[in-house]
Formats: structure tokens, sequence, C-alpha cells
């Protein structure tokens, strides 16, 4: 089995897709469903794939071969055997150690399966580190949606050891489904058709629903085309229009400094602002960056919490009693100047409030407060490295293009074919 050299380009819209580059707007009358950690989204999402009667649509970051991801597979299969469409997009670092059988066999089923930015490995290094497809999206015959932080790997389930992620997703039931939809099939490649709310960027709807009835939910996502800070934007216009509380979970924090001045200005007026972050990282790396922006929050009345009993893998944010944002982008350059994200932002006081629980028992019960280190030397010092970190760190995409072009693509994989 090899891949074919056939490509879908994601990095540019197609001619014949022009429909790609929309605004999706405020749908009201949705049922949302907060889903902690693996224990309750894969059975909530294979549920629903087992049911499927139609369609399939499915993108992830990471896939592993372990129970999770053969649950997955066995699935997939079947769907695809009953005559379901199954169309699977996967990213090609945090995909790239599927073995050939375990592709193969998807393709032979009938199903399609795309890597994103496929790449060989260099010296026994993959190389191709930037620019990943991040987004965790299924839809199930355009009537159930599931997005959020969860790939489909065992270390999210409890059970994995001391070494399983804490993350969040949500499932969507009703008019926003059909926006997860549309957009699932465009990045796919396949053919779409646009219909009235879906709207040109020259008319982009509001970041704030227009009223405060629930069961509102808003589509957004990052691209390197026309919407590369629509998340960063949603954030900062929330906070902005904080009032009374503000929680950020997320795994890797070091946004940029129009983000990092809005929570600091939403605690200055008296908003309750906590932030949680990683305490046992799985990566080193982004908790010593989010330590570099510690003083200039906590100076000013932020509470920084860091969870320490497993790694924090969560994207989620609450805005007062009625906001709420949950998908796969970190606050950090690579999610928010580089890679492919989704997330859904969310008017409805029940689901702010359990999301608000849930994150306030993980603050109290497993996590450690920050101090306010009062010494200026140190204070200083910090953010002086942090700027210099932070604005390597944010132009490395236009550094990027001094190395050799590259442009990221889907390549579909098929079933024992020759590569030419």
């Amino acid at each position: 089995m090899n891949v074919a050299v056939e490509h879908i380009a994601t990095d540019q819209p197609p001619d014949d897709a022009k429909a790609r580059d929309l605004d999706y707007g405020w749908q009201r009358d949705n049922s949302v469903e907060l889903l902690e950690n693996g224990e309750a989204y894969f059975p909530k999402v294979f549920e629903a794939l087992r049911g499927a009667r139609r369609e399939i649509l499915l993108e992830t970051f990471i896939l592993f071969e372990d129970k999770v991801g053969t649950e997955l597979h066995g699935i997939l299969i079947e769907a695809a055997q009953r005559g379901v469409k199954v169309v699977v997009s996967l990213d090609g670092f945090g995909c790239g150690e599927l073995s050939p059988g375990f592709l193969g066999a998807l393709a032979d089923a009938g199903v399609t399966v795309q890597m994103f930015d496929p790449a060989s490995k260099t010296l026994g290094v993959r190389t191709n580190w930037f620019r990943r497809l991040h987004r965790k999206i299924v839809v199930v015959d355009a009537t159930v949606g599931f997005i959020g932080g969860i790939n489909f790997s065992a270390d999210h389930l409890g059970d994995f050891g001391p070494e399983a992620k804490q993350d969040y997703a949500v499932q969507v039931v009703g008019p926003a489904v059909a926006d997860l939809h549309h957009f699932a099939l465009a990045q796919s490649g396949r053919p779409v058709r646009t219909r009235r709310g879906w709207r040109r960027r020259q008319q982009r709807p509001a970041l704030w629903a227009d009223d405060s009835s629930d069961g509102q939910v808003r589509l957004i996502y990052r691209d390197n085309i026309q919407h590369r800070d629509d998340i960063e934007e949603a954030y900062i216009h929330a906070l902005s229009q904080a009032r009374q509380r503000v929680v950020i979970a997320n795994a890797y924090f070091f946004p940029g400094y129009r983000l990092l001045r809005e929570i600091r200005n939403a605690a200055r007026r008296g908003v309750q602002v906590q932030l949680i972050m990683q305490g046992q990282p799985d990566v080193l790396l982004a908790k010593l960056a989010a330590r570099m922006l510690y003083d200039y929050l906590l100076k000013d009345g932020v509470v920084i919490h860091e969870y320490c009993q497993r790694p924090l893998h969560g994207k989620v944010a609450l805005v007062d009693d009625d906001w709420s944002t949950v998908g796969s982008s970190n606050l950090d350059p690579l999610s928010l100047a580089l890679n492919l994200e989704a997330n859904v932002l969310i008017r409805d006081r029940a689901f702010n409030q359990q999301l608000y629980e849930r994150l306030e028992a993980l603050a109290k019960n497993h996590c450690q407060t920050m101090p306010e280190n009062r010494k200026p030397r140190l204070w200083l010092w910090r953010l002086t490295v942090g700027f210099l970190v932070f604005h390597v760190m944010r132009h490395f995409p236009a550094l990027t293009g001094w190395l050799p072009a590259h442009k990221p693509r889907l390549q579909p994989v098929e079933g024992h074919v020759n590569e030419r």
C-alpha cells in the first residue's frame, strides 16, 4: 500500500470551492453536551458512528493503533461495508506512525482516507512539524457533530496512567450541525453547496450573539488564508465584554500581547479572572514558556492555577454566565499562527455553569495556585525574555518563508496501489 501523489491543496481555496471561504453565523435552538475526557467522549462518538446510515466525516490530529484506534478502525470499516460514505482526514505528523496495513484495510473497505502533509522521516526524524491539521471534528449523517480537543488515542483515558490527558469536547445536535457538516465536507475536498446563512467575509457575523437566548452555537476556525485570526479575535472580544468572571483552561499558553492585555484589563476592572495551565506538562517547553508570562498577569490580580494531577490538554474558556468556547485551538503561536484549528462558541447558561463547575472543581482539588512574585528584577528579566521569545515565535510563519517552498496538502490513501 502506498500513498498516491494526486493532491488536494488545503492552503489555497480551489477554483471550484469558493464556498470554503465563509463565515458561519450564530445558530439558535441547539443542544450542546459537555464531554470530559475519553471516558465520556469515545462512547458517545462510537455510538453515533455505529448508528450512521449515510455519511461519516472525521478529522483528527492523532489516531494511534491502540485500543481506542483499533475500535474506531473496526467501526469505520463496518460502516463503509454497509454502504455508509466514510471520509477520514488525518494529519501526516500526528498520524505518521500508522502502519500501511491499518490504513490499507480502511481504504480496501471503501473508506476515503486522506493524509494531510505526509512526510517520511529524515535521519529517523519527522520534519513536517508545522502547519498541522490540528482540528478534531466528527459529523454523522449531518445530524450530530462532535468538536473539541480529544484525539483518538488511549492516552485520553484515565487507565492510561499518570500521562493520561485531561481534555474536553462537545456533542452538538441542532441547526449548528449543518455548519459543522458544511465545513468538514469543504475541508475534505468534497463538493459543497452554499445556503442562506453562510456568508462571505465582507458580511462577517457578529462575534457576540445578537440576543442572550440559550442554545446558540457558532463555528469559528483558523486557516492560513482569510481566517488567520478568527479564534484569537473571538477570545479578545469576549474578554472585552466580561463583567463578572473569566476562566480559561488551556494546555499551551503563550498568546500575543493583545490577548494578554485583554486578560489583564479584565482583571483590572474587577472581573474574576482564573487561568488553568499545565503543572505536569507533556511538553516541558510549554510550561516554561507560560511561566514567563505569569508575573505580567499576577500583578494585576489574575489568578493562575497549575493542574498537577496529569497533563492538561484542554482548550476551553468561559466568560460570565453564558459565553463559552470549546475546540482544538491552544493559545500559543502554533495554534494562533500556523495550525488549522476549529472551535465552537456557545451562548448557553446551563452549559456555561456545567463547564464552570467542572473547571472550578479541577482548580480546587487538583491544582496549585501560583503566588504573585514581587521581586522587580525577576519580573523584568522574565518580561524581557518573554518579549524576545514571543516575537521570535510570533514571526515564525514569516521566517519559514525563507525555507524551501512547502505547501501542506491532503493526499488520498488508497489500498494496494503503486506509487506513480
